[in-house]
């Protein structure tokens, strides 16, 4: 709807184009010696396995790899846009699916075990990543209409809660609440203490967004919405808020993304999440790879469905924009 109609020149089917890409392409392949692989060895055939020997050798592999390479993208760059996206990530799957069964992976363990991290991990990581998104969201809406606030008092609060957070790691931050806390006489729990330091450093990071998405919408709304006899906390629900959350859903959504991911931080102080627990199952029979591949494929599961959660929020917002 609000898409760029321009059309771009097709860089890659220019001749200085094509010719760079190949040379980068050989080089790169030839520096990584692809003579043992399956496309090497049609390379190897073609000069004979006397030449082959050394540099010659790589040199020849490097050359079928790439032509190959080539020809498989741009007979991609003349289908539609739809099979250009669904033939890439099929290929890029392909290919990853084949470097991790270089590890000699034991299947037969994983599937013992990935019901465990489902159930257990995965449950325990997106409930602590949901709790603290749902406080740091709080916490960044009130740190945005404080900075915005011409109350002295308020605007020193927000930007001294946004300093401290994002300067301080988040890890020490962990470390801080769950071990400095007790010794003041407040024992606090593992899964509370990750939640707090979570929705702590993240709401000091959003606060950002909130506030420039607020100051994005142009003063007229703030004084047209005035003149209509709207109160302030109505101005800033009914009006202003609709409109910034086109700006800040984006940024938002690829913080809880980044949330879900540093919530394995959480793991050093013993909380049962995904990480934790891929990493103490591989201890059991020595199977470290198994359980960080298995773990890292379903980080990128959950990442994908909330990527598609985000795409569907900002189309959402887009409609409601272009109806108004």
């Amino acid at each position: 709807m609000y898409a760029d109609k321009v059309e771009y020149p097709r860089i890659s089917t220019r001749p200085a184009v094509f010719l760079a890409l190949a040379l980068v392409l050989f080089l790169v392949f030839w520096a990584c010696g692809l003579k043992d692989t399956w496309l090497g060895q049609i390379g190897v055939a073609l000069i004979g396995e006397p030449a082959a020997e050394g540099r010659a050798g790589n040199a020849a592999a490097a050359a079928v790899v790439t032509l190959a390479m080539l020809a498989n993208f741009y007979a991609i760059v003349f289908l539609p846009r739809l099979w250009q996206i669904g033939v890439i990530w099929a290929e890029l799957l392909f290919w990853i699916v084949i470097f991790f069964r270089s590890f000699n992976l034991s299947l037969e363990f994983v599937q013992r075990k990935i019901g465990f991290l489902i159930t257990q991990g995965v449950a325990t990581t997106l409930y602590v990543s949901a709790a603290s998104i749902a406080i740091a969201f709080v916490l960044a809406m009130v740190g945005a209409i404080a900075k915005l606030s011409r109350n002295g008092i308020a605007y020193a609060l927000a930007t001294f809660y946004t300093s401290i957070f994002r300067g301080l790691p988040l890890l020490m931050q962990v470390y801080i609440i769950y071990m400095g806390l007790p010794q003041l006489g407040y024992v606090v729990q593992a899964v509370p203490a990750g939640i707090a330091a979570l929705s702590l450093c993240y709401g000091a990071y959003m606060t950002e967004i909130f506030r420039a998405g607020i100051e994005s919408i142009p003063r007229g709304q703030w004084e047209a919405a005035r003149a209509l006899g709207l109160p302030p906390h109505l101005v800033l629900r009914k009006v202003i808020l609709p409109q910034a959350m086109r700006v800040i859903i984006p940024p938002t959504g690829n913080q809880f993304i980044a949330m879900l991911k540093d919530s394995t931080l959480v793991s050093v102080i013993g909380v049962w999440e995904l990480m934790y627990l891929a990493r103490t199952q591989g201890q059991t029979e020595f199977r470290h790879v198994e359980m960080l591949i298995t773990a890292s494929a379903i980080y990128w599961l959950l990442s994908i469905v909330l990527e598609l959660g985000q795409a569907k929020l900002e189309r959402s917002f887009n409609r409601v924009r272009f109806r108004g």
